[in-house]
């Protein structure tokens, strides 16, 4: 991770195919293509890879989990339950149809304890969104037990975990839909862009008809289409789905990558007694992306993540005071700052964040570490930073 580290002759040429082509959109202008829909065989190959009858290709991370919500009826009022623990996209999301973000406590594995989930259910539930952050999953077993009970959508967001999988099945292909990111830092890159897979014919429908102005796709000629419903513009482009047609081809050898960089570090930070390293549920594997440990104490890890960028182990984020990640930073969510008035369903329900314990939270984040396992490391590098790594916790411990 990233995909861009290894940018070659794969991701030229089907670029090239677009420019020889000249056409851009992933819709229409059949005569000038040559044959060539790149949307299109990304699809194909993305449904075919995580298992799954249908996957929908868009505009980002972000328009797939907002396509997503909103191909399921998601709207104004409905609840969705994510984790403290996310990037802002997850409640951005969801606050873009009027709905409101209900955020449940992480657990050791770094996503949504299943427990915290089931006490936050309403009467205005309807979907439960876990977040496969750095690579690894929630108790998906758990999480969908409580979805089956309780009527509720289980819409995974694996979009920092492609690749990963549990109990034999891809991440993403698990729940009733899953989201994936393809942007410019993901294992596998289309510069922007993002998929959502499901298995679910009606999902399916009205995800590609919503990502497209409610366009219905129906025949040859963009004009002639209906409108079934509401929609916007979330198309991805023919040049981004290129790169992504030659990424997705090349995914095991990034997984494989990963996995040794991954495996070289954890060996060497193993020796240490005082990490101890995230839990992976029960036959889940991880997509290697994310080295993720815990310190014994807050104030040790704030210390060793200072003394790693002291030594120049770049790529390793404390999440406790990021203002991206988690959910101490989100001014703007807890403080519902918007250039707009928000929904009066968000503002009537929206719990007052500023104010909630979210104390199971800070246990695990604020004595986690997560360095990024780039591709274009040589093994000769991964074992120097190893070292580099075990000197600088160990100076603190």
């Amino acid at each position: 991770m990233p995909g861009f580290e290894l940018f070659g002759d794969k991701e030229r040429k089907e670029v090239q195919d677009v420019m020889d082509s000249g056409v851009l959109m992933r819709y229409g202008f059949d005569a000038m293509r040559n044959g060539h829909w790149k949307t299109k065989e990304l699809e194909t190959a993305l449904a075919k890879r995580m298992q799954v009858k249908y996957a929908h290709a868009v505009s980002s991370g972000t328009a797939a989990l907002t396509v997503a919500l909103a191909s399921a009826g998601v709207g104004a009022g409905d609840e969705v339950i994510m984790p403290t623990f996310t990037f802002v996209a997850s409640f951005e999301s969801i606050l873009a149809l009027g709905a409101v973000p209900i955020l449940a406590d992480i657990d050791d594995t770094l996503t949504l304890k299943p427990e915290a989930v089931e006490k936050a259910i309403s009467p205005r539930t309807k979907v439960i969104m876990p977040v496969h952050m750095c690579g690894s999953m929630a108790n998906l077993d758990a999480l969908k037990a409580i979805c089956d009970q309780y009527g509720l959508l289980l819409l995974e967001d694996a979009c920092q975990a492609i690749g990963g999988t549990y109990k034999g099945k891809p991440l993403g292909s698990i729940g009733d839909m899953g989201c994936f990111s393809f942007d410019y830092v993901k294992t596998i890159t289309c510069g922007e862009g993002g998929a959502i897979i499901t298995n679910n014919g009606t999902y399916y429908e009205n995800a590609h008809k919503y990502a497209d102005h409610g366009h219905d796709h129906i025949g040859n000629n963009r004009g002639a289409e209906e409108h079934p419903f509401l929609g916007y513009n979330f198309r991805i482009s023919e040049m981004n789905s290129a790169v992504g047609v030659a990424q997705l081809s090349r995914l095991d050898e990034f997984l494989n990558i990963q996995k040794r960089n991954y495996s070289i570090l954890r060996e060497a930070l193993s020796s240490i007694p005082e990490v101890v390293f995230r839990t992976v549920p029960n036959g889940g594997e991880e997509n290697y992306s994310f080295l993720s440990y815990f310190l014994p104490s807050e104030n040790l890890a704030q210390k060793a993540h200072q003394v790693l960028g002291d030594k120049g182990v770049d790529g390793c984020f404390y999440w406790y005071n990021n203002n991206w990640h988690y959910y101490k930073k989100w001014e703007h969510l807890t403080n519902m700052k918007s250039l707009g008035n928000l929904p009066k369903d968000v503002k009537e329900v929206l719990p007052d964040y500023n104010e909630a314990d979210f104390s199971e939270s800070d246990k695990w984040m604020s004595r986690n570490i997560s360095c990024l396992i780039k591709l274009g490391w040589s093994e000769e590098e991964v074992k120097t930073r190893a070292k580099q790594m075990v000197d600088a916790i160990k100076a603190v411990l």
